[in-house]
């Protein structure tokens, strides 16, 4: 189906001619003629199929139908992490660029009051996490009151990063449901997902758009086994195999992250680190490198692996195997975005093959498996010091450096603390001077039954 085939108005139709857009995807044939008639919907889709244009046709749609005077937000959009606020900022500004509308990204870790002037200047569409948005709420910087559209993406995550109370909250701030139209999109429509759906929705029609397996068609699926000491070497030899022009690599510890950050840039592959503690301005330019080809090879905790749509990633590396298999789907779904190809690598070292067997299970498929020759393996590369635990950070600053690590005099011995003495075993009295315990006398019992008889005369 062609988009101008739908009941799209025009300035709608330019937005997506210029992004390049003429078929529509499986999920976006399925739901754009229920949405487009205004009715509620909650649907599914895997990763990169291009739910985000699907609910924002349906947005612009209906707030052209009706024209009303700027100033009070009239679209809500409200997503799990700041990534993917941005992102689909970005969308909704390129897609309805001739609608004239003012669009707002609210997030946390960018300028507060930036963000609260723009909100009090006006905004028809806002498109936030919840923990910001209550924030602004609760100081009556903008209302919800006009809210026609409300769209729900990611609401699967919102339970997982535990922001369904906050959700609930906003929601409940909202028009009745009967009076705004209603979107949610999901990778996957758990019970607990419509439970939420039909409690603050009008009646929404479940459309489900899910393929033979759980992944993206077009990636190409590989596997290595190998040894935790091996699993650099082996990921250093396939980097200069394979000429990977833009690579992202997921692994499940910052700490273990900032290492293969330090192994990579020593060893001539530039690289950089996005984390839940980077500071957002810092994770922007990163990930702003990234997109425009500056930066070949992202490390990426699983903070990345959801909302970010980065045309051109060629190549999608687990270096460790997720422990959710979840959060595998949406890891390789980083690449072979909108109809392109990809490939998916990932290594299981010991403890990720325990992984593995819940994942293939999840994903309906068996991931086929290469067995690296020795050739492969680089031996001869850079290495580079473990970076220390946040627990041995604070200890270090804790207590001060022992002067003989430094060629000094020995620091002095600590002092030993005094230890109590026993308590004397014979003791004066139970209240008597200083406290101590007296034994007591064992009072003589008389015999029971004895009689004692007098004998008078002789014996």
């Amino acid at each position: 189906m062609k988009f101008d085939e739908l009941p799209i108005p025009e300035q709608v139709l330019r937005g997506i001619a210029e992004t390049g857009f003429t078929v529509c995807t499986p999920i976006q044939e399925q739901t754009l003629p229920i949405t487009l008639n205004g009715t509620d919907i909650a649907g599914q889709a895997q990763t990169g199929t291009g739910k985000t244009a699907a609910f924002l046709i349906s947005l612009f749609t209906r707030l052209l139908a009706q024209k009303k005077p700027g100033g009070r937000p009239r679209a809500l959009i409200l997503a799990p992490t700041r990534e993917l606020v941005v992102q689909i900022e970005a969308d909704a500004k390129q897609l309805g660029v001739h609608c004239g509308f003012a669009v707002q990204a609210i997030y946390g870790g960018v300028d507060y009051m930036k963000q609260k002037n723009a909100l009090l200047d006006g905004a028809d569409i806002i498109v936030g996490t919840p923990g910001r948005l209550i924030d602004y709420l609760k100081q009556k910087i903008y209302s919800l009151k006009d809210i026609e559209v409300l769209v729900i993406d990611e609401a699967d995550r919102m339970f997982d990063l535990g922001f369904i109370a906050d959700l609930r909250f906003i929601l409940r701030k909202l028009p009745p449901f009967e009076k705004r139209q209603n979107l949610m999109f999901s990778a996957t429509l758990n019970p607990r997902v419509m439970e939420l759906a039909y409690e603050f929705m009008n009646s929404p029609t479940k459309v489900s758009v899910t393929p033979k397996t759980m992944t993206a068609e077009r990636v190409e699926q590989l596997l290595f086994h190998c040894s935790r000491k091996e699993k650099f070497s082996l990921l250093l030899g396939l980097l200069r195999r394979d000429g990977m022009a833009r690579t992202m690599i997921f692994i499940n510890t910052k700490r273990e992250a900032e290492h293969l950050h330090n192994l990579l840039n020593a060893n001539g592959f530039p690289c950089k680190v996005i984390s839940g503690d980077v500071e957002q301005r810092k994770r922007m330019k990163i990930l702003d490198d990234f997109k425009d080809g500056t930066l070949p090879i992202l490390i990426a905790t699983d903070v990345a692996s959801r909302g970010l749509h980065i045309d051109g990633v060629s190549h999608v590396i687990n270096y460790d195997l997720p422990q959710d298999c979840e959060d595998y789907v949406h890891r390789i779904g980083r690449t072979a975005r909108a109809g392109a190809e990809g490939k998916a690598i990932s290594l299981a070292d010991e403890d990720g093959a325990f992984f593995l067997e819940a994942i293939e299970e999840y994903i309906k498929t068996k991931i086929p498996t290469e067995w690296a020759d020795d050739d492969l393996y680089v031996l001869d590369y850079v290495r580079t010091s473990r970076p220390k635990r946040t627990q041995d950070i604070k200890r270090d600053k804790a207590s001060p450096a022992r002067t003989s690590d430094r060629g000094g005099k020995k620091p002095a011995p600590r002092a030993k603390l005094p230890t109590a003495k026993p308590a004397a075993v014979n003791a004066v009295s139970e209240t008597g001077d200083g406290g101590e315990k007296k034994k007591r006398k064992r009072r003589k019992k008389k015999p029971v039954g004895e009689k004692i008889v007098t004998v008078s005369g002789a014996e």
